[in-house]
């Protein structure tokens, strides 16, 4: 496939969700949890705590919805302030206890409507950019699907990134790029080769770890199972950092982007 084959595949109506991810991982051991405690619930932010085998975890997924009365009760994947001040309250409690954080990334962005921006959604974004730096527990994103701008680095400020081999992730969308950079957003296709937008174009560029295979269905247990037991293997390997050490590598992870002798030659 080519780049936008594969936007238009991360945007597949059909592709699994957070939530069948969670109920798939985690089964009925994952416990939901609501609210930011300042305004109220976004339903586009599904969050709780989960058991990973015998290890206690903070789960947080963006979700999009598997229909169209889901997706509209969902806001269509994306968040507004709430969800994600609801995301950084479970983020800072998982960190109380020291509980590994594990987020799921499906949005195409955060919602850019007058209520979001009034109740300070530019805010609530850099407010988890700058605390899950420094958060003193393991952190662990994958892309499942669209990894759209803020709104999903929101949620990616990890130890580890890691992407669904058919995911996207990038600064905007190809429309918008399109529409910026030749006013048309029918050239859209063209813009997702310059973006570098694919699974493996950022793997290639050092921006993410790790490339998952895509299920083959939601029945494929051994795809789940071998995702759990990686996840876990992530976590017990970062738990046994050094807290001052977990920070400073997460730091240094961001820093290391753009440099010249970081990027491949593609």
């Amino acid at each position: 496939m080519n780049a936008y084959d594969k936007v238009m595949a991360a945007r597949d109506s059909k592709r699994l969700t957070a939530v069948d991810y969670i109920n798939k991982m985690f089964g009925s051991s994952f416990i939901e949890m609501h609210g930011d405690r300042r305004f109220g619930d976004d339903k586009a932010i599904v969050g709780g705590l989960a058991m990973l085998y015998d290890q206690p975890i903070t789960v947080i997924g963006i979700e999009k919805g598997r229909n169209t009365k889901e997706r509209m009760n969902r806001n269509f994947g994306s968040a507004n302030p709430e969800g994600y001040r609801k995301a950084l309250r479970l983020m800072k409690q998982a960190e109380k206890f020291h509980r590994p954080v594990f987020c799921l990334v499906d949005t195409s962005g955060a919602y850019p409507g007058i209520g979001a921006e009034e109740r300070g959604q530019g805010l609530a974004i850099a407010e988890n950019l700058m605390e899950m730096m420094t958060l003193k527990t393991p952190v662990l994103s994958i892309i499942i699907g669209e990894g759209g701008s803020g709104g999903a680095l929101a949620l990616a400020v990890a130890d580890e990134v890691w992407m669904l081999e058919d995911s996207i992730y990038s600064v905007i969308s190809p429309e918008g790029c399109a529409s910026i950079l030749w006013k048309d957003s029918s050239k859209a296709p063209e813009a997702s080769n310059c973006l570098k937008l694919t699974s493996h174009d950022l793997f290639d560029l050092g921006v993410i770890e790790r490339i998952i295979r895509e299920p083959v269905d939601s029945d494929d247990r051994k795809m789940f199972e071998g995702l759990k037991m990686l996840v876990a293997r992530t976590f017990e390997k970062n738990m046994a950092v050094d807290t001052d050490k977990l920070i400073d590598t997460r730091y240094a992870r961001f820093r290391k982007f753009g440099k010249k002798d970081s990027f491949l030659n593609i």
